[in-house]
Order: C-alpha cells, then sequence, then structure tokens
C-alpha cells in the first residue's frame, strides 16, 4: 500500500477513536439528534407533511441537524483547542503531510455523520414505524453523509479564527440558530414567512432540501439550485478558512 495512503488511513484511525473516547464530543454529537427526534418526530409522528408522516419528513431534517453538528463541532472546536495547544505546529515538525490532518477530520466527520443517520433509520423504524425503502436509506444516505464536506468547511473557518475557550459557545452560536432558521426542526413552511425567506440564504435549509427531494416532499427549488447554493457556499467557508490557515503560518513562519 502506498505510503501516503497509510499515514492518511492511520491519522483517520486515531482521529475516530479520540473523538469516541472524548464524551464531550460523541455523547451529545451521536445523542442529541436522537432526542430530538424522539420528541418531535416520534411525538407528533402522527400528523404529516405533504404526502407522509411528520416521523419520516424529520428523519431528513434531524439527519442534516446531525451531519452539521459532527461537522461544526469535529472541526470548529477541535482545531481551535489543537491551534492553542501547539498540537497543529508539533504535527507539523514530522513528515506527516499536512493534507492528513484535514482529511482526518473530513473522515472523522462523515464517519460520525454516517452513525447519526443510521440510528435514525433504526429509530425511525422500530419506534416510528417507519418503512424507507433499501433506495430511500441509500439515497439518504448519498446526500447527508457528503453534505458534511460544507459544514466541515464552515467549522474549519471558525477553527481558525476562534480560540479554544470560545471555539464551542461560538458554534453553538452559529449552529442552533442556523438550524432552526432553516427548517430542520420544525417543516420551514410552518414558520413565519420572514425566517422562511431567510432559510434561502443558509446552507442548512439547502442541505435539509436535498435530503427531503428523496422522500418527495421538498417544496421548493430544484436540486441542482440546492447544490450550487451548497458548492458556493463551501467555496466561501474554505477562503476564509484558507485565510486564517495562512495568518498562522504567517505568525509561525513569517
Amino acid at each position: 500500500m502506498n505510503r501516503q495512503l497509510k499515514i492518511h488511513l492511520k491519522e483517520i484511525k486515531y482521529e475516530f477513536l479520540k473523538l469516541l473516547r472524548l464524551p464531550a464530543y460523541s455523547i451529545p454529537t451521536l445523542i442529541f439528534p436522537l432526542i430530538f427526534y424522539l420528541f418531535f418526530g416520534i411525538g407528533f409522528g402522527s400528523k404529516s407533511v405533504g404526502s407522509v408522516k411528520m416521523a419520516a419528513y424529520l428523519i431528513a431534517t434531524y439527519g442534516a441537524f446531525g451531519v452539521i453538528g459532527a461537522s461544526l463541532f469535529g472541526f470548529g472546536v477541535t482545531v481551535a483547542v489543537e491551534r492553542g495547544q501547539g498540537w497543529i505546529e508539533s504535527k507539523r515538525t514530522t513528515p506527516m503531510p499536512i493534507s492528513a490532518y484535514f482529511v482526518a477530520k473530513i473522515a472523522m466527520a462523515m464517519l460520525f455523520s454516517s452513525i447519526i443517520v443510521l440510528s435514525l433509520f433504526t429509530l425511525a423504524r422500530f419506534v416510528g414505524g417507519i418503512h424507507l425503502s433499501i433506495v430511500q436509506m441509500l439515497s439518504l444516505l448519498g446526500v447527508l453523509v457528503p453534505g458534511a464536506i460544507t459544514f466541515c468547511a464552515l467549522g474549519l473557518a471558525i477553527g481558525y479564527f476562534a480560540g479554544p475557550n470560545s471555539a464551542a459557545p461560538l458554534v453553538n452560536l452559529v449552529y442552533l440558530p442556523m438550524s432552526f432558521l432553516s427548517g430542520l426542526w420544525v417543516p420551514i413552511w410552518m414558520l413565519p414567512k420572514p425566517v422562511q425567506m431567510i432559510a434561502f440564504f443558509l446552507p442548512p435549509f439547502h442541505f435539509s432540501q436535498l435530503a427531503l427531494k428523496i422522500l418527495g416532499v421538498s417544496r421548493t427549488g430544484s436540486s441542482l439550485g440546492h447544490v450550487t447554493a451548497m458548492a458556493i457556499a463551501t467555496v466561501l467557508f474554505a477562503f476564509v478558512a484558507y485565510l486564517g490557515y495562512r495568518r498562522d503560518e504567517g505568525k509561525m513562519y513569517g
């Protein structure tokens, strides 16, 4: 096996194990989307949104909510803390390519995202009585898990500009209001009209609409439009993160 590939795979393995063993990250990241789904998805599961039950509708939106949380906290908080501890600088003194550091965090976010989405499928099936087809489940996984990349970029931007103590509050300040305003907690069409207008400018709205299209209940925009909005957001977040990276490089190496 190629030496560079081995390094990347090893970094992915230990990044995942590190965060899995970190209760402050793993417990809320894995449990909160399921708790929200139990309260709203199962609690209001008999109601319908369009042609599907609320319990099915919220699999897509709480799946998006969970993926965003895994990505933002996995990048935003850990990068800020590791910058503060000097861990990134320490890694730069080793032969490990810097790409392995970022690839490992993206892979970690996707692994946690997969666990969250699969857990929601299980909860919906055995508690909510929702029967999704194999095609629908695979399609949701295929939309939700890669969608983590946009929010990894946002988390990285936060991580490079926030301090180790301010990163977690800042991520929450971005994550929770953005999720609510995008219609991830309750269907966007149940929110006031001004909120619905704001949602069109927020990446989580477009992310959730892509997932909802698989269930046949997305009410606005084309898939291409939503993908384009996500891609533009990813590029903007990545550019801001790059500015932070170059700023740190300049401080260290002049």
